[in-house]
């Protein structure tokens, strides 16, 4: 059993095939609702599979679906709860005209709120109103029917959602592990004299950029599943982006390529530099893929006369410098994947 359920257990492989298993379980979610709401003949229970579609239909990650099923239901609750309130109203003074009104004024407060923090529950408290009170002259009964029918949309959601769940933090270890390689392949084109201009490396680098916008997008939703905390996640963030930072400048100030002598110079002298700065590179990588976190913990040090205070008179001294500290960058983010492991090696 464990080796035909492996392509679902492994988290790789849930990572690559994501989008499929997401669409297969919101099917299956929809069909429970379908066959939930017609089975016992509950009324408007449409809304229950629209309620679902909502919550997880657009989030795969597991760290959002809780956040957006909590600010659903708040929004859903007191959206109804207005809506009854307008509907008894209506039904008590019949007046229309100040139906309207009220609904007009109470969904442009909902607006002013739904831009900033907090803004997707005051849009749904919003939405809410119209669909349990209609234009005011809904039965009070439609509306309590749809207020239940909303509620069990979220607690299938949340129901559904652990069902392979799609951890955020699968898709922050593999494509930081991807980063980490793609700075290793940069690197090498950078200290082996390889063009800097030509398409393959711009190509390294615009994924290098992607990845950190998609890494910064997913750091809250990691933060919620693995309890790490958001200063750390920057932190690490931090490290990848100064680590880019530093290759963009490298490239720049690299000596000549054609000048092979002191090139060869630079590989000899800063032979340990550089094999320090690949072996941090890779391993960082192969432990974030693997979850073989002990990689980590496999540090290489620089010799003790590499020091970072060393003083610049010209380019090959500050291109030295700027790979000193590459390499301590490096090391300070392997550092930090060291203490974190234990929380995303899930």
């Amino acid at each position: 059993m464990r080796r035909l359920l492996r392509p679902l257990l492994d988290p790789y492989r849930r990572y690559r095939h994501a989008r499929v298993i997401h669409a297969v379980r919101v099917s299956l979610g929809l069909l429970a609702s379908i066959l939930l709401t017609t089975g016992i003949h509950l009324p408007h229970g449409e809304w229950a599979s629209v309620t679902m579609l909502v919550v997880i239909g657009g989030l795969q990650h597991h760290g959002n679906i809780g956040k957006k099923a909590a600010e659903r239901a708040i929004g859903t609750l007191l959206g109804a709860a207005i809506g009854l309130v307008l509907v008894v109203q209506q039904s008590w003074l019949g007046m229309p005209w100040l139906t309207y009104f009220a609904m007009a004024v109470i969904c442009g407060f909902f607006s002013y709120h739904a831009i900033g923090k907090g803004g997707y529950t005051a849009l749904l408290a919003g939405i809410t109103v119209f669909i349990v009170a209609g234009h005011g002259d809904n039965p009070v009964s439609d509306g309590l029917w749809r207020g239940v029918d909303i509620l069990i949309g979220i607690a299938l959601a949340l129901a559904f959602s652990f069902a392979l769940p799609l951890y955020a933090v699968y898709s922050w270890r593999y494509n930081l592990a991807d980063a980490l390689r793609d700075c290793a392949a940069v690197y090498g084109r950078i200290i082996n004299g390889q063009p800097v201009t030509d398409d393959e490396h711009l190509k390294l680098m615009g994924r290098l950029n992607a990845v950190m916008v998609q890494l910064r997008s997913l750091m809250p939703s990691v933060s919620k599943e693995v309890k790490i905390s958001m200063k750390e996640l920057d932190a690490i963030q931090r490290h990848l982006r100064m680590c880019v930072s530093t290759l963009e400048i490298l490239g720049n100030t690299r000596p000549d390529p054609r000048d092979t002598e002191a090139m060869a110079h630079l590989q000899s002298e800063m032979k340990a530099e550089h094999r320090l700065i690949r072996v941090h590179l890779v391993a960082m990588a192969r432990a974030l893929k693997s979850g073989e976190t002990l990689r980590l913990g496999r540090a290489v040090e620089l010799p003790l006369d590499s020091s970072l205070e060393t003083p610049i008179h010209n380019t090959l001294d500050g291109y030295r410098l700027l790979v000193r500290q590459l390499a301590a960058n490096i090391g300070e983010m392997r550092l930090r994947l060291a203490r974190t492991a234990p929380r995303w090696s899930i």
